[in-house]
């Protein structure tokens, strides 16, 4: 399954570009958006993740933002692993109340970390409160891959995608091993995270894939 991760700066553009697709991450902290139009994304649509990763925006400002999709009808939520107990807590009671499934994630843009530490990490994501956890670290070499990719024989949720250029092949492979979606730019041009592969490049080599 691919979601589409979404970046556009406006709500309206956000709505737009969500048509014809079934399922798109929002990513919240690209956006210029205030509450309302935060409820209206995600009153609109069935399937999407709520995320707003930390920088641009404030931690109070990045839950509330949160909170108020989860209460539109978000179908997901993704909180970083690394955050604060009292902000990653009650994002994760709040969405267990409105049946928000949550994805706690993390993230390495250096480099992929040694099996053990990403089996701790692992861990750690469920202990916090996963219903899915997400791994995605910066992929500098061949053995990178396969490092990530041999995480899915966990039988726990899991999604792994290496960032990078040579991370993109994990980001095919994924979801053909048990991860239950991969990651998806809107177009060439509109990653959000380096590797990603524009949604319908992803769609024609799945087609291929079946097809052989």
């Amino acid at each position: 399954m691919i979601c589409v991760s979404v970046a556009e700066v406006t709500f309206e553009k956000c709505l737009y570009a969500l048509k014809g697709i079934d399922f798109a991450e929002i990513r919240i902290d690209k956006m210029a958006v205030e509450v309302e139009d935060v409820k209206k994304i995600f009153n609109q649509h069935p399937k999407l993740i709520a995320t707003c990763r930390p920088g641009r925006v404030d931690d109070k400002k990045r839950k509330e933002l949160l909170l108020v999709a989860i209460e539109a009808g978000a179908a997901f939520v993704d909180v970083e692993v690394e955050s604060d107990d009292e902000y990653k807590n009650t994002i994760v009671e709040k969405a267990r109340s409105a049946g928000c499934l949550v994805i706690i994630s993390y993230h390495n843009f250096e480099k992929t970390p040694q099996r053990v530490e990403l089996e701790h990490i692992l861990n750690w994501c469920f202990d916090s409160g996963a219903d899915i956890a997400k791994i995605a670290c910066r992929v500098n070499s061949e053995k990178d891959n396969a490092r990530l990719l041999g995480l899915l024989n966990e039988t726990r949720s899991l999604v792994v995608a290496g960032i990078g250029d040579k991370g993109k092949i994990s980001r095919v492979v994924a979801p053909l091993l048990g991860s239950p979606f991969t990651y998806a730019s809107l177009i060439a041009g509109k990653e959000t995270a380096e590797g990603q592969i524009d949604k319908e490049t992803l769609k024609r080599i799945f087609q291929t894939l079946k097809d052989v």
